[in-house]
Protein backbone atom coordinates (compact mmCIF):
# COMPACT_ATOMS: atom_id res chain seq x y z
CA UNK A 1 0.00 0.00 0.00
CA UNK A 2 2.90 2.05 0.67
CA UNK A 3 4.32 2.23 -2.99
CA UNK A 4 0.96 3.54 -4.53
CA UNK A 5 0.92 6.33 -2.52
CA UNK A 6 5.38 7.10 -3.28
CA UNK A 7 4.31 7.36 -7.15
CA UNK A 8 4.90 10.74 -9.05
CA UNK A 9 1.00 11.54 -8.86
CA UNK A 10 0.25 10.90 -5.24
CA UNK A 11 3.65 12.44 -4.35
CA UNK A 12 2.90 15.93 -6.84
CA UNK A 13 -0.26 16.40 -5.01
CA UNK A 14 1.03 16.12 -1.51
CA UNK A 15 3.86 18.64 -3.01
CA UNK A 16 1.06 20.47 -4.23
CA UNK A 17 -1.46 20.55 -0.98
CA UNK A 18 1.39 21.77 1.16
CA UNK A 19 2.28 24.46 -1.03
CA UNK A 20 -1.15 25.78 -1.36
CA UNK A 21 -1.82 25.63 2.03
CA UNK A 22 1.19 27.73 3.13
CA UNK A 23 0.65 30.01 0.48
CA UNK A 24 -2.86 30.28 2.05
CA UNK A 25 -1.95 30.58 5.67
CA UNK A 26 1.72 32.51 5.18
CA UNK A 27 0.59 35.21 2.25
CA UNK A 28 -2.95 35.16 0.55
CA UNK A 29 -4.91 35.35 3.79
CA UNK A 30 -2.71 37.99 5.67
CA UNK A 31 -2.58 40.19 2.47
CA UNK A 32 -6.53 40.60 2.42
CA UNK A 33 -6.76 40.74 6.26
CA UNK A 34 -3.99 43.46 5.77
CA UNK A 35 -5.68 45.08 3.25
CA UNK A 36 -8.78 45.16 5.27
CA UNK A 37 -6.94 46.84 8.52
CA UNK A 38 -5.58 49.62 6.48
CA UNK A 39 -9.17 50.31 4.98
CA UNK A 40 -10.31 50.39 8.81
CA UNK A 41 -7.59 52.61 9.97
CA UNK A 42 -7.96 54.95 6.88
CA UNK A 43 -11.94 55.32 7.51
CA UNK A 44 -11.14 56.01 11.83
CA UNK A 45 -8.71 58.57 10.11
CA UNK A 46 -10.81 60.34 7.96
CA UNK A 47 -14.17 60.10 11.09
CA UNK A 48 -11.50 61.48 13.79
CA UNK A 49 -10.41 64.48 11.10
CA UNK A 50 -13.49 65.40 9.89
CA UNK A 51 -15.01 65.42 13.73
CA UNK A 52 -11.80 67.58 15.24
CA UNK A 53 -11.22 71.00 14.01
CA UNK A 54 -7.99 71.82 11.24
CA UNK A 55 -4.70 72.41 13.27
CA UNK A 56 -1.69 74.67 11.82
CA UNK A 57 0.66 72.68 9.66
CA UNK A 58 3.41 73.01 12.39
CA UNK A 59 1.16 70.77 14.49
CA UNK A 60 0.78 68.28 11.90
CA UNK A 61 3.94 67.90 10.38
CA UNK A 62 7.49 67.46 11.60
CA UNK A 63 10.66 70.25 10.66
CA UNK A 64 10.90 67.94 7.02
CA UNK A 65 6.90 68.14 6.41
CA UNK A 66 6.56 64.62 7.01
CA UNK A 67 3.49 63.52 8.89
CA UNK A 68 3.80 63.57 12.55
CA UNK A 69 0.01 62.52 12.99
CA UNK A 70 -2.74 60.79 11.54
CA UNK A 71 -3.00 60.55 7.58
CA UNK A 72 -6.23 62.85 6.69
CA UNK A 73 -5.92 65.24 9.44
CA UNK A 74 -7.51 68.46 8.60
CA UNK A 75 -4.95 71.46 8.59
CA UNK A 76 -4.25 75.35 7.46
CA UNK A 77 -1.79 76.96 6.06
CA UNK A 78 -1.36 80.52 5.75
CA UNK A 79 1.28 81.67 2.56
CA UNK A 80 1.16 81.80 -0.90
CA UNK A 81 1.28 80.03 -3.98
CA UNK A 82 4.40 79.51 -6.34
CA UNK A 83 1.85 79.49 -9.63
CA UNK A 84 4.99 79.22 -11.75
CA UNK A 85 6.25 75.97 -10.67
CA UNK A 86 3.31 74.18 -11.17
CA UNK A 87 3.01 70.32 -12.06
CA UNK A 88 0.33 68.22 -13.49
CA UNK A 89 -0.88 64.76 -12.43
CA UNK A 90 -1.22 63.18 -15.62
CA UNK A 91 -4.12 60.94 -17.14
CA UNK A 92 -5.07 59.82 -13.47
CA UNK A 93 -9.09 58.71 -13.29
CA UNK A 94 -11.51 61.23 -11.28
CA UNK A 95 -15.30 62.45 -11.65
CA UNK A 96 -16.63 59.90 -15.12
CA UNK A 97 -12.89 59.69 -16.67
CA UNK A 98 -9.14 60.80 -16.81
CA UNK A 99 -8.24 63.78 -15.66
CA UNK A 100 -5.24 66.16 -14.97
CA UNK A 101 -4.67 66.89 -11.31
CA UNK A 102 -2.65 70.86 -10.93
CA UNK A 103 0.28 70.25 -8.19
CA UNK A 104 1.47 73.48 -6.96
CA UNK A 105 3.66 74.21 -3.96
CA UNK A 106 2.78 76.34 -1.19
CA UNK A 107 4.97 78.64 0.56
CA UNK A 108 4.02 79.03 4.50
CA UNK A 109 5.12 82.15 5.99
CA UNK A 110 7.20 80.00 8.53
CA UNK A 111 9.12 78.79 5.25
CA UNK A 112 8.04 75.42 5.09
CA UNK A 113 7.35 74.77 1.61
CA UNK A 114 4.43 71.61 1.12
CA UNK A 115 3.18 70.44 -2.54
CA UNK A 116 -0.77 71.51 -3.00
CA UNK A 117 -2.92 68.65 -4.59
CA UNK A 118 -5.38 71.98 -6.59
CA UNK A 119 -7.93 68.88 -7.61
CA UNK A 120 -8.77 67.80 -10.40
CA UNK A 121 -9.59 68.63 -14.60
CA UNK A 122 -11.29 66.27 -16.67
CA UNK A 123 -9.03 65.81 -19.68
CA UNK A 124 -10.05 67.07 -23.37
CA UNK A 125 -10.99 64.68 -26.33
CA UNK A 126 -7.61 62.69 -27.44
CA UNK A 127 -6.77 63.51 -23.37
CA UNK A 128 -5.57 67.08 -24.39
CA UNK A 129 -4.32 68.92 -21.47
CA UNK A 130 -7.21 71.19 -20.57
CA UNK A 131 -7.19 74.83 -20.18
CA UNK A 132 -6.63 75.27 -16.00
CA UNK A 133 -6.74 78.44 -14.09
CA UNK A 134 -3.94 79.27 -12.57
CA UNK A 135 -3.74 79.08 -8.62
CA UNK A 136 -3.46 82.47 -6.64
CA UNK A 137 -0.40 84.31 -6.10
CA UNK A 138 -1.42 86.64 -3.08
CA UNK A 139 -0.87 85.37 -0.03
CA UNK A 140 -3.95 83.50 1.33
CA UNK A 141 -5.16 81.34 4.47
CA UNK A 142 -6.34 77.29 3.06
CA UNK A 143 -7.39 74.09 4.83
CA UNK A 144 -6.73 70.63 3.25
CA UNK A 145 -5.81 67.12 4.63
CA UNK A 146 -2.00 65.61 4.91
CA UNK A 147 -1.37 62.69 2.37
CA UNK A 148 0.93 60.60 2.85
CA UNK A 149 4.14 60.65 -0.60
CA UNK A 150 3.23 58.35 -3.05
CA UNK A 151 5.52 55.87 -4.68
CA UNK A 152 7.75 56.90 -7.63
CA UNK A 153 6.25 55.59 -10.91
CA UNK A 154 8.52 53.60 -13.04
CA UNK A 155 7.37 55.80 -15.85
CA UNK A 156 9.47 59.04 -16.21
CA UNK A 157 8.24 62.68 -15.98
CA UNK A 158 7.33 64.33 -19.28
CA UNK A 159 7.21 67.98 -20.52
CA UNK A 160 3.82 68.24 -22.90
CA UNK A 161 1.59 70.84 -23.90
CA UNK A 162 3.39 73.01 -21.96
CA UNK A 163 3.20 71.70 -18.66
CA UNK A 164 5.83 69.39 -17.14
CA UNK A 165 3.75 65.71 -15.91
CA UNK A 166 4.22 63.43 -13.82
CA UNK A 167 2.62 59.86 -12.77
CA UNK A 168 2.94 59.88 -9.37
CA UNK A 169 2.48 62.31 -6.23
CA UNK A 170 5.72 61.88 -5.28
CA UNK A 171 7.40 65.08 -3.57
CA UNK A 172 10.76 64.53 -4.06
CA UNK A 173 10.66 63.73 -7.60
CA UNK A 174 8.22 66.91 -8.24
CA UNK A 175 10.63 69.18 -6.22
CA UNK A 176 13.79 67.76 -8.35
CA UNK A 177 11.73 68.80 -11.42
CA UNK A 178 10.91 72.89 -10.33
CA UNK A 179 14.00 73.00 -7.79
CA UNK A 180 12.33 73.58 -4.71
CA UNK A 181 13.28 71.89 -1.62
CA UNK A 182 9.31 70.11 -0.94
CA UNK A 183 8.34 68.85 2.74
CA UNK A 184 7.94 64.99 2.05
CA UNK A 185 4.21 64.53 2.18
CA UNK A 186 1.80 66.92 0.51
CA UNK A 187 -1.48 68.22 0.99
CA UNK A 188 -4.73 67.75 -0.45
CA UNK A 189 -7.51 70.95 -0.81
CA UNK A 190 -10.53 70.68 0.37
CA UNK A 191 -13.85 72.35 -1.24
CA UNK A 192 -14.30 75.87 -1.29
CA UNK A 193 -10.41 76.99 -0.83
CA UNK A 194 -8.48 80.03 -2.32
CA UNK A 195 -6.67 77.52 -5.33
CA UNK A 196 -9.25 74.40 -5.60
CA UNK A 197 -10.29 73.27 -8.80
CA UNK A 198 -12.42 70.08 -8.74
CA UNK A 199 -11.73 69.21 -5.07
CA UNK A 200 -10.46 65.92 -4.91
CA UNK A 201 -13.16 63.26 -3.45
CA UNK A 202 -13.02 61.52 0.05
CA UNK A 203 -12.93 57.87 -0.05
CA UNK A 204 -15.91 56.31 0.98
CA UNK A 205 -15.91 54.48 4.51
CA UNK A 206 -16.38 51.44 3.23
CA UNK A 207 -14.80 48.37 4.15
CA UNK A 208 -15.27 46.56 0.60
CA UNK A 209 -15.17 42.27 0.75
CA UNK A 210 -11.27 41.90 1.73
CA UNK A 211 -12.35 40.69 5.17
CA UNK A 212 -14.28 37.74 3.84
CA UNK A 213 -11.65 37.18 1.72
CA UNK A 214 -9.22 36.81 4.20
CA UNK A 215 -11.31 34.04 5.91
CA UNK A 216 -12.27 32.47 2.25
CA UNK A 217 -8.01 31.73 2.13
CA UNK A 218 -8.18 30.41 5.53
CA UNK A 219 -10.34 27.99 5.30
CA UNK A 220 -8.95 26.83 1.21
CA UNK A 221 -5.76 26.39 3.44
CA UNK A 222 -8.00 24.04 5.57
CA UNK A 223 -10.10 22.57 2.96
CA UNK A 224 -7.14 21.45 1.03
CA UNK A 225 -5.47 18.88 3.09
CA UNK A 226 -8.85 17.65 4.27
CA UNK A 227 -9.50 16.97 0.69
CA UNK A 228 -5.92 14.73 -0.01
CA UNK A 229 -7.34 12.94 3.13
CA UNK A 230 -10.41 12.14 1.35
CA UNK A 231 -8.85 10.84 -1.52
CA UNK A 232 -6.00 8.78 0.38
CA UNK A 233 -8.99 6.93 2.29
CA UNK A 234 -10.97 7.05 -0.92
CA UNK A 235 -7.82 4.95 -2.67
CA UNK A 236 -7.36 2.72 0.11
CA UNK A 237 -10.85 1.46 0.30
CA UNK A 238 -10.88 1.16 -2.80
CA UNK A 239 -7.97 -1.15 -3.37
CA UNK A 240 -9.14 -3.16 -0.18
CA UNK A 241 -12.59 -3.88 -2.07
CA UNK A 242 -10.38 -5.26 -5.41
CA UNK A 243 -8.33 -7.46 -3.08
CA UNK A 244 -12.04 -8.69 -1.70
CA UNK A 245 -13.40 -9.37 -5.36
CA UNK A 246 -10.05 -10.87 -6.28
CA UNK A 247 -10.24 -13.57 -2.83
CA UNK A 248 -13.98 -14.25 -3.73
CA UNK A 249 -13.42 -14.81 -7.79
CA UNK A 250 -10.26 -17.19 -6.46
CA UNK A 251 -12.70 -19.22 -4.22
CA UNK A 252 -15.16 -19.49 -6.98
CA UNK A 253 -12.91 -20.96 -9.29
CA UNK A 254 -11.50 -23.27 -6.65
CA UNK A 255 -15.17 -24.31 -6.53
CA UNK A 256 -15.42 -24.89 -9.80
CA UNK A 257 -12.05 -26.84 -10.41
CA UNK A 258 -13.41 -29.01 -7.88
CA UNK A 259 -16.84 -29.70 -9.37
CA UNK A 260 -15.29 -30.40 -12.56
CA UNK A 261 -13.13 -33.31 -10.84
CA UNK A 262 -15.40 -34.86 -8.58
CA UNK A 263 -16.97 -38.07 -10.17
CA UNK A 264 -20.43 -38.62 -11.56
CA UNK A 265 -22.85 -41.31 -10.69
CA UNK A 266 -21.92 -43.45 -14.08
CA UNK A 267 -18.64 -43.37 -13.07
CA UNK A 268 -17.50 -40.38 -15.70
CA UNK A 269 -15.84 -37.79 -14.03
CA UNK A 270 -16.57 -33.89 -14.75
CA UNK A 271 -20.02 -34.36 -16.71
CA UNK A 272 -22.70 -33.68 -13.61
CA UNK A 273 -20.29 -31.51 -11.82
CA UNK A 274 -19.51 -29.33 -15.51
CA UNK A 275 -23.21 -28.97 -15.98
CA UNK A 276 -23.71 -28.20 -12.52
CA UNK A 277 -21.00 -25.20 -12.95
CA UNK A 278 -22.41 -24.05 -16.07
CA UNK A 279 -26.22 -24.06 -14.26
CA UNK A 280 -24.30 -22.29 -11.50
CA UNK A 281 -22.88 -19.38 -14.12
CA UNK A 282 -26.05 -19.02 -15.34
CA UNK A 283 -27.46 -18.35 -12.35
CA UNK A 284 -27.89 -14.83 -10.69
CA UNK A 285 -27.18 -15.31 -6.95
CA UNK A 286 -28.31 -11.82 -5.63
CA UNK A 287 -26.33 -11.70 -2.51
CA UNK A 288 -23.18 -12.75 -4.13
CA UNK A 289 -24.26 -9.56 -6.29
CA UNK A 290 -24.80 -7.27 -4.22
CA UNK A 291 -21.60 -8.50 -1.92
CA UNK A 292 -19.22 -7.71 -5.28
CA UNK A 293 -21.22 -4.89 -6.85
CA UNK A 294 -18.91 -1.63 -6.07
CA UNK A 295 -18.86 2.31 -5.64
CA UNK A 296 -16.50 4.00 -7.90
CA UNK A 297 -13.46 5.48 -6.39
CA UNK A 298 -14.73 9.18 -5.83
CA UNK A 299 -18.41 8.91 -6.78
CA UNK A 300 -21.45 7.34 -6.25
CA UNK A 301 -21.93 4.86 -9.57
CA UNK A 302 -22.23 1.64 -8.69
CA UNK A 303 -19.59 -0.74 -11.24
CA UNK A 304 -21.42 -4.58 -11.17
CA UNK A 305 -18.14 -6.52 -11.10
CA UNK A 306 -19.98 -9.19 -10.60
CA UNK A 307 -21.04 -9.46 -14.25
CA UNK A 308 -17.38 -9.73 -15.25
CA UNK A 309 -17.56 -12.64 -13.06
CA UNK A 310 -20.47 -14.11 -14.69
CA UNK A 311 -18.73 -13.45 -17.94
CA UNK A 312 -15.56 -15.25 -17.06
CA UNK A 313 -17.10 -18.52 -15.92
CA UNK A 314 -19.57 -18.62 -18.78
CA UNK A 315 -16.53 -18.33 -21.16
CA UNK A 316 -14.92 -21.43 -19.15
CA UNK A 317 -17.75 -23.31 -19.42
Amino acid sequence: MLKTFLKPGWVLMLLFVVAFSYLAFSVLAPWQLGKDDDIVERNENITHAYEADPQPIDQVVDDDGAISGDEWSRTTLKGHYLPEDEVLLRLRPAGSGPSYQSLVPFRTDAGLTMLINRGWVSAEEGNAVPDIPPAPSEEVTITGMVRSNEAEHKTAPITQEGYQQVYSIHTEQVGSLIGADLGQDYIQLSEDQPGVLNAMPIPQLDRGNHLSYGYQWIAFGIMAPLGLGYFIWSEIRERRRLREEEAAMQALDADAESLADAPTSNGEPGTTATAAATADANTDPAPLATELRNRSRYGDSKPDHYAKLKKCRRERY
